[in-house]
């Protein structure tokens, strides 16, 4: 059994910073285009996912399962690869690898932190891996920079990648909603010539460690000391969990991840995350960062904090639930084999439906998919599943929806 988390395991970060990376959060600011914002995809209504399987980024419309592709020039090009993970807790101290196939983590072998798709160039001055992270969804083309010839920010990023940053700082610092406010919270900031990418990722982070830190759930009450906090359902999928289902193996230790990476054989669909030079629509999950013919289809284990809120699961949102997600583990190849399209939460895209299940008719690359299995079958009753439901409830936190920041009342997606 792990012990509770405390106060102790999280960054202390500034509140006067987090209120300027509350705001831009919720703002179009920092798209390349002006017409996303970080909460389009991590919106606390959907547990600080999108409640989509794949995510509509970049010139889609509207919130949430009911967001829409776009029209005319502007629409969707693409779907986004990969699910959209939660926000829980990303400001641990003890968190040393991020994204679905750890291609951010603590590191030094550029010099600068960091082993990240920046390399070399990332700016200096970062608070914490969690502002490092933010850096990369505003210079992705499908997530919120947009499309070559559209705007400055993609067309620099396009040359390098931390070509884009610098024009959005600039955008932010000549705002009158933040200029003078970064100049405020930030002790380096002497004017706001002085505000780059960095304060602007540094307020973000500060953000969302401060709105999302979960340590109030049942089952921390239950680590903490309280014996009666879990209900005899929830204890008995505890003790399920930590023992015969095996599932404390990877969500290990106080945050209920060992970070590393596994592999489960999900069903693939989508537009894959492909390499360069790639010709299959496919996703080999972390070798495609490690380059280790070993880590193909492992990806990285997730914290399970609030997971109840945070559907659909898998690092592609195959399964719509948590008891088909862990009927999955139970049994990859039997769950793999019944899975349906229609399990996917996937907004329609006509123009995209041809290409969202392509993989299905490369038969070598399924065989690769089924043939990559990192954990054994395990047997459990009906009744055994549901108490592991039960228990993956009681890790929802009791403050989730009384957050210090909140939505903001003009936030219009």
């Amino acid at each position: 059994m792990p012990r509770p988390l405390t106060d102790n395991d999280f960054i202390a970060f500034d509140m006067e910073q987090a209120a300027i990376g509350h705001q831009l959060f919720y703002d179009p600011i920092l798209s390349g285009n002006q017409n996303i914002t970080c909460a389009h995809c991590h919106h606390p209504d959907f547990g600080t996912s999108d409640g989509l399987s794949l995510g509509i980024g970049e010139g889609g419309h509207g919130l949430g399962p009911d967001r829409t592709p776009g029209t005319g020039a502007e629409k969707i090009r693409k779907r986004i690869p990969r699910n959209s993970p939660g926000l829980w807790n990303l400001g641990a101290k003890d968190i040393h690898t991020v994204f679905h196939d750890g291609r951010l983590s603590i590191s030094d072998v550029y010099g600068n932190g960091f082993n990240s798709p920046a390399q070399e160039w990332l700016p200096d001055g970062l608070n914490s891996l969690l502002a490092a992270q933010a850096l990369f969804p505003l210079t992705s083309q499908f997530e919120m920079a947009g499309n070559v010839a559209e705007n400055q920010v993609t067309g620099a990023v396009h040359d390098r990648i931390d070509k884009g940053w610098p024009i959005l700082a600039k955008r932010v610092r000549t705002d009158p909603r933040y200029g003078p406010a970064m100049v405020a919270a930030f002790e380096e900031v002497e004017t706001t010539e002085d505000i780059s990418i960095t304060q602007i990722v540094n307020a973000l982070a500060a953000f969302m460690a401060t709105e999302w830190r979960s340590t109030d759930s049942s089952f921390d009450r239950y680590l903490a000391g309280d014996t009666n906090a879990l209900s005899p359902a929830q204890q008995n999928g505890m003790n399920l969990f930590y023992e015969k289902a095996q599932c404390s193996d990877c969500h290990s230790g106080p945050l209920m991840s060992d970070q590393k990476f596994h592999a489960l054989a999900l069903p693939p669909f989508g537009p894959g995350r492909t390499r360069q030079w790639d010709p299959h629509v496919r996703d080999v999950g972390r070798m495609g960062e490690s380059d280790r013919l070993e880590d193909a289809y492992r990806f990285r284990t997730p914290m399970l904090r609030n997971v109840a809120l945070t559907a659909p699961y898998g690092h592609n949102g195959a399964f719509p639930d948590l008891e088909s997600m862990i009927r999955h583990h139970l049994d990859p190849l039997a769950s793999f084999a019944n899975w349906a399209p229609e399990m996917a939460q996937l907004p329609s895209v006509p123009w995209l439906q041809k290409a969202d299940f392509v993989v299905w008719q490369d038969q070598f690359e399924m065989q690769r998919v089924r043939s990559k299995i990192d954990i054994a079958p395990v047997k459990l009753s009906q009744t055994e599943i549901s108490s592991l439901v039960s228990f993956l409830h009681a890790l929802t936190g009791a403050s989730v929806d009384t957050p210090p920041f909140g939505v903001p009342v003009d936030f219009a997606p």
